[in-house]
């Protein structure tokens, strides 16, 4: 696991653009304002690129990769075609399966299982139905929160609504895979969840 994941708190910036099709991401240290991580999705088909634009898009298959800002490869994060419900696989750096998110039926605000390579449950990431407000839960431990509203330093970099911290909690060891998912699922939240 690259020691980038080591850390507790990451500030996500989406990429705006009125005729944008992929889904792009830069990741910041919120203390310092520099950027660690870059989430890129440059394997976009033709095809893909133009469902993005009707209504069809929650339903296109993505494939996006996590990478450090010097190129080094952190995570990937696929899916294919979601006819229903949402299944993504996530890898780590090697190619290696990590685990995977199976979207929730008839939830109220999103909602997401995320799996081992296993498919044994590790946490749910659930979502408030009032606002963009996410946590990874698993029964009365909470893992993670990510969330629009920050009260920390890096407060005066969000300037759109496209802008987000994840937290990662003190018990989620620094060598923990879920820490993997937990990054690759906040990619996802727009994608599966809120377009």
């Amino acid at each position: 696991m690259n020691s980038i994941l080591h850390r507790n708190l990451y500030f996500v910036k989406e990429h705006i653009g009125m005729f944008k099709a992929a889904n792009n991401f830069d990741i910041y240290d919120p203390d310092s304002g520099g950027e660690i991580m870059r989430c890129r999705e440059e394997n976009l088909g033709l095809f893909t690129k133009i469902l993005r634009f009707t209504d069809s898009k929650r339903m296109t298959p993505f494939d996006i990769e996590i990478k450090t800002s010097t190129g080094e490869n952190v995570i990937r994060v696929k899916r294919g075609i979601a006819w229903f419900l949402s299944k993504v696989e996530v890898f780590d750096e090697n190619e290696n399966l990590v685990g995977m998110f199976k979207q929730k039926f008839f939830t109220i605000g999103g909602k997401f299982d995320v799996l081992d390579e296993n498919e044994n449950i590790l946490c749910t990431l659930q979502g408030k139905w009032t606002g963009w407000d996410f946590k990874f839960v698993s029964g009365d431990i909470e893992y993670a929160h990510v969330s629009k509203k920050w009260a920390g330093i890096g407060k005066e970099m969000f300037t759109s609504a496209d802008n987000y911290i994840l937290e990662i909690y003190e018990n989620v060891g620094r060598e923990d895979k879920l820490r993997i998912l937990i990054l690759a699922a906040v990619m996802c939240i727009d994608m599966v969840l809120k377009e």
